[in-house]
């Protein structure tokens, strides 16, 4: 299943989607978001699919053509993390932008991930929505990455996610790392979320971004997320094992597909971020 959450004049609305057909869940079940059915699916130990399938023969059937349009941002994390050098592309652009290869080497190698925090809910945003790059930055990117959505400490499903970045601030000095990635409209996560039946093996995934000034490709690069050095559970593992994460967090995993160093984005481009089994997520550009 495909989780979307759309708005209406009642209010926002949870929709499953599924072979072509779109279930309006929350007119059976009252649940207008997907922390509702993910902590509900929580609390009898099940799975969101589960709990979404009992529902399904009495939900009306909306027109699934229309959610690419519709749909907000899939659900609210209360937090979200991010994971770095977790490819081998990525570890080699931050050893060029630093040029200290050794510490990011190091965080490649090492047991322990890199784990940072990305964004409060605030400066979340969804599909169609705009993403910030910074004033005082020269060279911003966006940075396309699997995103896992995890529920009371358990993985319930993924969806798109965009670490917008500044990498000109966190080349200048490695304890620049929150300016440069957190700030206003600064994390885009949709266009829905993807049960981990849906998805299948997350490290199987291709993955492709795409990004348009005026008319014209600037980027258009594809990758998989095959060439993870580490695995979801690893990381949300990590994340969780000694901190008491909110009901509802979000954590990217890392990215591979890095625009040419002579490239940055300006306000105005478009990005459209796919991830196979998932959707695609697409954002405009801003200077905030």
């Amino acid at each position: 299943m495909r989780y979307h959450r759309i708005s209406s004049d009642d209010g926002p609305r949870l929709l499953a989607r599924e072979e072509g057909k779109a279930y309006d869940l929350t007119a059976v079940t009252g649940m207008s978001s997907f922390r509702e059915l993910a902590l509900a699916a929580s609390a009898v130990g099940a799975d969101v699919d589960d709990v979404c399938r009992n529902h399904l023969d009495e939900a009306p059937l909306l027109d699934a053509t229309e959610l690419a349009s519709e749909s907000d941002r899939p659900a609210v994390p209360d937090e979200v993390w991010a994971a770095g050098v977790t490819y081998e592309t990525s570890n080699d652009a931050r050893n060029e932008e630093s040029g200290r290869s050794s510490m990011y080497q190091g965080a490649f190698e090492n047991d322990r991930p890199e784990l940072f925090f990305k964004a409060t809910p605030s400066r979340t945003v969804g599909p169609e929505e705009v993403v910030g790059i910074r004033s005082d930055s020269e060279w911003d990117v966006p940075e396309p990455e699997l995103a896992v959505v995890v529920a009371r400490g358990n993985v319930v499903g993924y969806t798109v996610g965009n670490d917008m970045s500044s990498r000109s601030l966190e080349g200048q000095n490695p304890l620049y790392l929150p300016q440069a990635k957190i700030f206003d409209r600064c994390c885009a996560i949709g266009p829905c979320i993807a049960s981990p039946e849906t998805v299948g093996d997350p490290r199987d995934l291709t993955m492709t971004m795409r990004i348009e000034r005026d008319g014209e490709v600037m980027f258009d690069g594809s990758t998989s997320t095959s060439r993870m050095v580490r695995t979801c559970e690893e990381l949300v593992s990590y994340l969780t094992e000694h901190d008491s994460v909110p009901e509802l967090t979000v954590l990217l995993t890392g990215t591979s597909l890095v625009p040419p160093d002579d490239f940055t984005l300006a306000a105005g481009d478009r990005i459209e971020i796919d991830i196979e089994n998932i959707g695609t997520l697409r954002n405009s550009v801003k200077t905030v």
